[in-house]
């Protein structure tokens, strides 16, 4: 017997062809399912806006001697509870699916359910990087590329930093263990283009954090 992968079709998992001679895997993960059902899809505020539906249908069904008709409510909340169930389900398969690879020549990001895409993204195209906790350890690692380069914004969903439609970033999200991920991000890059910086817009890594939970990968 011989050990077998789900996606028969890679070289070695989250690898689309065999490493070529001095390069090597550095690190390997996928994102915290949970975290990406909260940051990705949003899960709790459908929920939260699930609730307030059923209050306002509660209010409105509610008849003047105080008796509520429950059958009407008992459908809506087992369709939200079946669209609650369908978030899940997809944040579940969309990490299942994903692995993200870090070698020592590049990002390496394999994502999809159904259609399965591999972005080789080397160091020397990589123009910047941003880390975002969310807690728990876990966080988005944005990479900015080249304004030459550019991927779909539809082709990354959701493994793309949020409102940067025009020049997509491709973002591993929900990573455990974000700030030791980014460290090591930052060593390899710094290794590959050794006497560069590494910036994200106009600011280089290691200047203080301009956002509450979000700052450059140091």
């Amino acid at each position: 017997m011989k050990a077998t992968h789900e996606h028969e079709w890679e070289a070695a998992p989250g690898l689309p062809s065999a490493l070529p001679p001095g390069e090597r895997v550095v690190w390997q993960g996928a994102p915290d399912w949970k975290r990406l059902a909260i940051h990705a899809f949003h899960v709790r505020k459908v929920a939260l806006y699930f609730a307030l539906m059923l209050a306002i249908q509660a209010i409105n069904l509610t008849a003047p001697e105080g008796q509520v008709d429950w059958k009407p409510m008992v459908v809506a909340a087992g369709l939200y509870a079946v669209a609650l169930g369908l978030l899940l389900g997809t944040a579940w398969f969309s990490a299942r699916s994903t692995l993200y690879t870090l070698t020592n020549k590049r990002v390496v990001m394999r994502i999809g359910i159904v259609l399965t895409l591999t972005f080789n993204l080397p160091f020397k195209r990589i123009a910047g990087a941003s880390l975002k906790t969310q807690g728990a350890g876990t966080g988005d690692i944005a990479l900015a590329l080249h304004p030459e380069d550019r991927i779909g914004w539809a082709h990354l969903w959701p493994h793309q930093r949020a409102w940067y439609v025009t020049q997509p970033q491709p973002t591993l999200r929900c990573v455990p263990h974000s700030a030791q991920v980014g460290e090591q991000l930052l060593a390899l890059w710094r290794a590959e283009r050794a006497g560069q910086s590494l910036h994200l817009g106009d600011a280089p890594v290691g200047e203080p954090a301009r956002a509450p939970n979000q700052g450059m990968l140091a």
